[in-house]
């Protein structure tokens, strides 16, 4: 699952992305509007995080512009202002949801997930075959064995899981289990896929992911 983060006050972003990576999601953050419309507009991501006041493009702005060019991502705006005007206007041109600054992260996650969960995303047990993952307790099991996972082995099993039978390239991969620092050259896709199998398919007669050679990974039935 990859968070964008739009938001000018640094200490404010790197406790959001900090939080967000403790939960096993893929960060990016970046500090101004423009870019953050660039961000939101050229990549895929799962949820927007957009602060209101932000330097040379205004969060509202971005907003009614990303909204324009149909950026399906959930929206939650972020607000120092007690205003509400602000929100009603962050609401009518668009937005999912919104938080008043100063939050509680905890809240801030609560609010990320309902807004995920609309869009096809949430708690509910995700099941292939015989291999489970429930994103609730982050347990995962092959039958009634239960695997023990670390953060990027549970967020890498997470996006396998919601894209069965789908070819995905190292690059996707990528893109939706680290973040925009992630150098493409390294082999640590091949080497967290190789960490799953050995969990995943190693002790099953069944094996659930497979090599696309030249391309990528996927998870099918043989």
């Amino acid at each position: 699952m990859r968070i964008l983060i739009i938001e000018d006050e640094k200490k404010v972003a790197a406790f959001i992305k900090r939080g967000l990576e403790q939960e096993s999601y893929a960060v990016d953050v970046v500090n101004d509007g423009a870019e953050g419309e660039h961000y939101a507009a050229v990549n895929e991501y799962d949820a927007i995080i957009l602060d209101i006041m932000l330097p040379k493009k205004s969060g509202l702005d971005v907003l009614k512009d990303l909204k324009a060019s149909r950026v399906k991502a959930p929206v939650l705006l972020l607000t120092a202002r007690d205003s509400v005007e602000d929100r009603v206007k962050g609401l009518n041109l668009g937005a999912d949801d919104y938080l008043t600054k100063p939050f509680a992260f905890e809240e801030l996650l609560a609010r990320l997930r309902v807004l995920m969960r609309r869009g096809g995303y949430g708690s509910h047990l995700l099941k292939f075959a015989d291999l489970s993952l429930d994103p609730a307790t982050r347990k995962a099991k092959r039958g009634d064995a239960e695997i023990e996972l670390t953060v990027k082995e549970y967020a890498l099993l997470e996006y396998l899981l919601r894209n069965p039978n789908r070819v995905l390239t190292r690059i996707l991969i990528a893109e939706h289990v680290w973040d925009q620092t992630f150098d493409s050259e390294t082999n640590v896709v091949d080497v967290y896929i190789n960490h799953l199998r050995s969990k995943i398919d190693k002790d099953f007669p069944k094996k659930l992911i497979h090599t696309i050679r030249g391309v990528g990974y996927m998870l099918k039935e043989e």
